[in-house]
């Protein structure tokens, strides 16, 4: 970027204060909380949590970015800039921590005009962009080679943005919009082919995004949606223009009844606008009215996409009008790679930030963004300052407010808006009050801790400089060309300096504070001694315009620039030394404190470093900054930043590098200033807000004590009745046991008697089907015989027809390849003719043409000499000329269009060989045909086969199965239901248990709260007490000794004069000394009990803060560890369903095949072993106890259920049943 390869000094921008609106592609994320901006003459890397900065400058003499984009891969950053007389299109590489610049795509080979989008392809290889319309052009890059591999014109119905994007899933497709237009094209073999046809009225579309690799969704100026699948319209929705909701935060409700009048008339004047839409996963956002964005979400209905959410932009409570700050054009829209952030940029370089849905489990309908950082500037800035107590600088704008940054934490500090325009700031070196100029007035202003409050005004209209000196206690108002000098500390107007003829554009403060430095319009600068108020020196160019200067640290030498496009050196009254621009004028100048380096602003808003004492050598280095030309520029105290504003409304901060070979500079750490002002109103509010927070906490506590105590007698009554109910379940449930058992039992017999009947009526059965089986097979047999013979005839005669088939097909197709291959080499050769001769005719053609120019030169040589008569001669051969060339175009013409005919006949050759093709096509599939019938009939002798085995194995087992099911399935769906109830009642025990849990627990937590508190004024009170004991004592001594003294003095009462020195050594000693003891003991006793109340706020509130965060740990971890244990309860419950089922299955499966003989032993074995334990009392100790103990009752029925399943398992597989095989 430098100029030249040995450059003095070197500045590096380590923070941007600033957007540029309206670029194409605005905003972007690289990471998930790093985001990428067009700022200034370049782009913005910026981190939102960590707050660092990482600037990308343009290209040379950039005038900002047009559009820009990220590739897929988020490694490639395309930008379009204006720089110059041509358009620039360059690729830069974001893996390194400084951009490095990749690739500048050839300005000739570019279609003529600014490129207002530009798209990555997925694989990031290639580069589309597009031209402004109306006469637009699409353009594909294959940027990594720098070559032009396709273009295509793409005329538009009018003016308006055009918008170019590739299919997420094809590197080959391109999608672009705009003014009446919508269209897809499809690259291949370096041509741009159109894909869709449109239809219907064309529209204005403003913005579009791929939804998937067919669907795009875009937006038209009259708030239409349009969903486009593979190029066909598939849905449409129109959307209403918006009005802001009435309840914002931050509003009142007088304010909102105020603006609803504004709102009314706004919506009648105004029709939705669909500016910016942005895909994501389950939806895309749109912004159809200003200020807001809404999300939809795909839904599985006719409607394709469905309104979920509303966003608004906040207001802006510093303003003066909120109501406008919040209507802005969104011009962008992009989320973040996880879809957790969106960040949008409006038309007045704000950027804002949007937290997703996804961890919420409510979704409010109505939501509002916050400022992505801070809010910034949105015209021009017009004054900049800082001052040496703290790192913070001032700027004023156009846009009628006044910012406080912090140029360490990269953070805004205050900000406020004004019902006028900004002209000028100054800040006083402490940091507390600041100068501001006024289209009125020009206002004192005291920077509070959250405001600014206006302390003082002077009646100066239009005041364009002013600033306080380097001690704070002069301030120099310019008012036309008159400089005011005035007291900072009682506001008198201390001196006037006139002399000026011009408006005064400039002044400057030397170190000690004795002089000040002008310049004006018409060419002078002056050097006022403020001790007699007289001018010292002066330097008077009339020719030059001054705009700025600046004073070395001695205040010797004056730098001045001005519109004479040169940096002045001026000392002793003379120009000692000139710099000249070089097709540039410099706008403002800035000294550093050593007087080493020298800064200069320009008009394109380039910044330029150079060494002192000044050279005609280029020994300069230049830097890409700000997009305008640059307004202010001042140097720190510590000259390690450099301060910079501009036109663009952005504010660079840059760090300062002295290149100086073998200078070792020692940086000094200064220790900056953390004292705050703050209003006494302010703290008065705060007190009395903090004692009603106290008397809110006393009365809370009492009602959280008696509620705490219903609770506890609540709680007691129902874990009594818990109790009661539970052991008459348990017993309920073993009786049902037992009687199930029993049934059981009985059940059993009764099978075993049913299943001999049908083992007997089974074997009968049996013997009849084998009997009818053997016959019916042997007449199968019979028919397969003849059916293989058939089969055997109908191949043979299949192979013949299909060795004759192929026989003539292949001479067929042997004839109709020779006629072909004879034509087309026919054609061939009358094609090379054609060529030949088209190839003459062309050289003859371009023979005639030189031959012609030759013979126009010469003879327009030769014609200068002579007259008129030979002039209108010279017309006529000319003209005979172009009637000449008029018939070889003709010939031309003719031969283009036989070439074309030869084309037509060379395709419908082709069109003929296609359709023989197809006809042999045809005839292969009937021989496949053919084959898959031969097949077919196998495969059903096949499958009759199959069938009548399994006829015969269906019917053994239809007859087994056929009694016990039906009466088996019956008592099984009885048993399951009732089983099944149980267990969900069991559950909503369980989950109401857990409920009193959690109240049990909140309930410890709030009042380990209280106690902690209580504890803490406890202790504040007793140090009050003992503080107030001491006093007392205190005063005690000091009467004791008060009547000691008048004691003694009562002595000489029959001497006045002694008398009288007593009484005064008793007023000397007692009354004007306690007074002032008294009063300053009392002053610095309430400024340690303020002190001292402070802290103890501080530290209550730091131990509250603690102790908060440790109880919603420990709430989670506790929280966590019951639904675990739910989970796992709930999941032994349905392990035990499935193995019931499974036993009940087995136990089914066994009774219907098997006869089973019990005896009444097998009987009492599958009683139950074990008993379940009955709990013991539970006492509410603690809620942890409590919750553990229910958990051990729910695991104890569970084991009992285990039990029972266990032993089912063994009465159904103990040596006591009966096998039959």
């Amino acid at each position: 970027m430098a100029e030249a390869a040995a450059a003095a000094a070197a500045v590096l921008p380590v923070a941007v204060f600033g957007c540029r609106p309206q670029v194409a592609g605005g905003v972007c994320f690289l990471e998930e909380r790093v985001v990428l901006h067009a700022a200034g003459a370049g782009c913005l890397r910026l981190h939102i949590d960590h707050k660092w900065h990482n600037f990308i400058p343009g290209t040379k003499k950039s005038r900002g970015v047009q559009a820009l984009a990220v590739s897929p891969d988020r490694r490639f950053l395309a930008l379009s800039e204006a720089a110059g007389e041509r358009p620039v299109l360059t690729v830069y590489e974001l893996s390194a921590e400084r951009a490095r610049r990749r690739k500048a795509l050839a300005a000739e080979e570019q279609p003529a005009g600014q490129a207002v989008s530009l798209a990555f392809s997925p694989d990031s290889q290639l580069l589309a962009a597009a031209t402004a319309p109306p006469e637009g052009h699409l353009a594909c890059w294959l940027w990594e080679k720098q070559q032009l591999v396709a273009t295509v014109r793409v005329p538009a119905a009018g003016d308006g943005p055009c918008q170019v994007s590739f299919n997420p899933q094809d590197n080959t497709q391109v999608c672009i919009t705009g003014n009446g237009y919508f269209k897809l094209f499809k690259y291949s073999e370096g041509y741009l082919k159109q894909m869709n046809l449109q239809r219907g009225e064309p529209e204005n579309y403003l913005c579009h995004a791929w939804l998937s690799a067919e669907e795009v969704i875009c937006g038209t100026d009259t708030g239409k949606l349009s969903l486009f699948e593979t190029g066909d319209l598939h849905w449409e929705k129109s959307l209403e223009y918006r009005k802001p909701p009435r309840k914002q935060e931050g509003t009142t409700e007088e304010y909102e009844s105020g603006a609803a009048f504004e709102d009314t008339s706004l919506q009648q004047h105004s029709l939705p606008q669909i500016s910016a839409v942005a895909a994501y996963s389950k939806g895309f956002a749109c912004s159809p009215s200003p200020g807001v964005v809404l999300l939809f979400e795909k839904t599985s209905e006719e409607e394709a996409y469905e309104e979920r959410q509303e966003v608004w932009l906040p207001q802006d409570l510093f303003s003066t009008d909120p109501k406008k700050s919040s209507r802005q054009d969104i011009t962008w829209i992009c989320f973040s790679p996880s879809e957790e952030v969106m960040v949008v940029s409006t038309n007045k370089n704000q950027l804002y930030m949007f937290t997703m849905f996804s961890n919420k489990l409510i979704r409010e309908k109505i939501s509002y963004f916050s400022y992505m950082n801070f809010p910034l500037h949105s015209n021009s800035i017009t004054g900049l300052d800082m001052c040496t107590w703290k790192p913070i600088l001032a700027t004023c704008s156009l846009d009628r407010s006044v910012r406080i940054w912090n140029y360490k934490k990269n953070t805004l500090e205050l900000c406020k808006e004004y019902q006028e325009e900004a002209h000028t700031v100054s800040l006083h070196p402490t940091g507390f009050f600041c100068l501001v100029g006024f289209s009125d007035k020009l206002r004192f202003i005291s920077l509070l801790y959250e405001d600014m409050h206006v302390f003082k005004e002077f009646a100066v209209k239009k005041c364009r400089e002013c600033s306080f000196s380097n001690g704070g206690h002069l301030f120099a108002i310019v008012n036309g060309n008159v400089i005011q000098i005035y007291s900072g500390i009682t506001f008198e107007n201390v001196t006037n300096l006139k002399g000026h003829t011009g408006m005064v554009h400039a002044i400057k403060w030397s170190s000690d504070d004795t002089k000040l430095v002008s310049c004006d319009t018409h060419g002078a600068v002056y050097k006022w001694n403020l001790l007699t108020s007289q001018r010292e020196s002066e330097c008077v160019l009339k020719t030059c315009i001054y705009s700025s200067i600046s004073l070395t640290y001695d205040a010797k030498i004056i730098f001045a620039v001005g519109s004479d496009q040169t940096l002045k050196e001026i000392s002793e009254s003379s120009i000692k030394h000139e710099v000249p621009a070089r097709d540039v004028v410099y706008t403002t100048v800035a000294v550093s404190h050593s007087g080493c380096l020298v800064f200069v602003g320009t008009s394109l808003g380039t910044i330029r470093a150079m060494k002192y004492p000044l050279t005609q050598k280029k020994n300069v280095s230049e830097y890409q900054a700000h997009a305008g030309a640059v307004t202010k520029m001042t140097v720190t105290s510590d000259d390690q930043f450099l301060l910079t504003a501009s036109e663009d409304g952005c504010v660079f901060i840059w760090r300062v590098h002295d290149k100086e070979p073998g200078e070792v500079k020692e940086e000094q750490k200064l220790e900056c200033a953390e004292e705050v002002l703050i209003m006494r109103s302010d703290i008065d509010e705060k007190t009395q807000a903090i004692l009603d927070l106290q008397n809110c906490l006393r009365d809370l506590q009492t009602e959280s004590e008696y509620e705490l105590r219903l609770k506890d007698i609540y709680c007691e009554e129902k874990i009594k009745s818990l109790e009661e109910n539970f052991t008459q379940e348990i017993d309920f449930l073993k009786t049902k046991h037992q009687i199930l058992q029993e049934e059981k039992e009985k059940q059993k017999l009764q099978h075993e008697v049913q299943l001999s009947e049908l083992i007997e009526k089974q074997a009968k059965e049996v013997k009849q089907l084998e009997s009818d089986s053997s016959q019916k097979l042997s007449m199968e047999n019979e028919k397969y015989q003849e059916l293989q013979v058939k089969s055997q005839k109908m191949e043979e005669e299949y192979e013949k027809q299909l060795h004759s088939l192929e026989e003539s097909k292949t001479k067929a197709v042997a004839e109709l390849k020779e006629q072909y291959e004879k034509k087309l080499k026919h054609k061939s050769v009358l094609l090379e003719e054609t060529k030949e001769s088209m190839r003459k005719q062309i050289k003859a053609h371009e023979e005639m043409e030189k031959q012609i120019y030759e013979d126009g030169d010469k003879e327009i040589f030769e014609l200068k000499d002579k007259y008129e008569k030979q002039l209108l001669e010279e017309k006529e051969s000319n003209i005979q000329l172009k009637g000449e060339i008029g018939v070889m175009n003709k010939r031309l013409n003719s031969l283009q269009k036989e070439l074309k005919d030869r084309n037509r006949d060379i395709e419908e050759m082709r069109l003929e060989q296609q359709k023989l093709q197809d006809i042999i096509k045809s005839l292969e599939k009937d021989i496949l045909a053919l084959k898959t019938d031969v097949k077919e009939r196998t495969e059903t002798i096949l499958e009759k086969e199959k069938y009548v085995y399994e006829l015969k194995m269906k019917n053994q087992e239809l007859q087994n199965f056929k009694f016990v099911l039906s009466y088996k399935i019956e008592e099984s769906k009885k048993q399951i239901e009732s089983r099944e109830n149980d267990i969900e009642t069991m559950k909503k025990q369980i989950s109401e248990m857990e409920e009193e849990l959690e109240q049990f627990r909140k309930e410890s937590v709030e009042l380990k709260l209280n106690i902690t508190q209580l504890q803490q004024k406890q202790k504040a009170t007793a140090g009050e007490v003992h503080r107030e004991m001491e006093k007392r004592q205190n005063m005690e001594t000091l009467i004791k000794r008060f009547k000691a003294d008048l004691h003694n003095c009562v002595r000489f009462i029959n001497d006045s004069k002694k008398m009288k020195d007593g009484i005064r050594e008793l007023y000397t000693k007692y009354m004007h000394q306690p007074d002032v003891v008294e009063g300053q003991a009392e002053d610095t006793d309430l400024q340690q009990q303020y002190k001292k109340q402070q802290e103890y706020n501080e530290r209550n509130l730091a131990v509250l803060r603690k102790k908060v965060m440790k109880d919603k740990e420990i709430q989670h971890t506790a929280y966590m560890r019951i639904v675990q244990e739910n989970m796992s309860l709930i999941k032994e419950i349905n392990d035990l369903r499935q193995e019931l089922r499974v036993a009940n299955a087995q136990v089914h499966s066994l009774e219907s095949a098997l006869r089973l003989n019990k005896s009444k032993k097998a009987i009492q074995d599958t009683a139950p072993s074990t008993e379940l334990p009955s709990g013991p009392a539970v006492l509410r100790l603690n809620p942890e106890m409590e919750s553990e103990k229910i958990i051990e009752m729910q695991q104890l029925e569970i084991q009992y259920l285990r039990d029972q399943v266990q032993e089912m398992g063994k009465a159904l597989n103990s040596p006591g049943s009966v096998s039959f095989s």
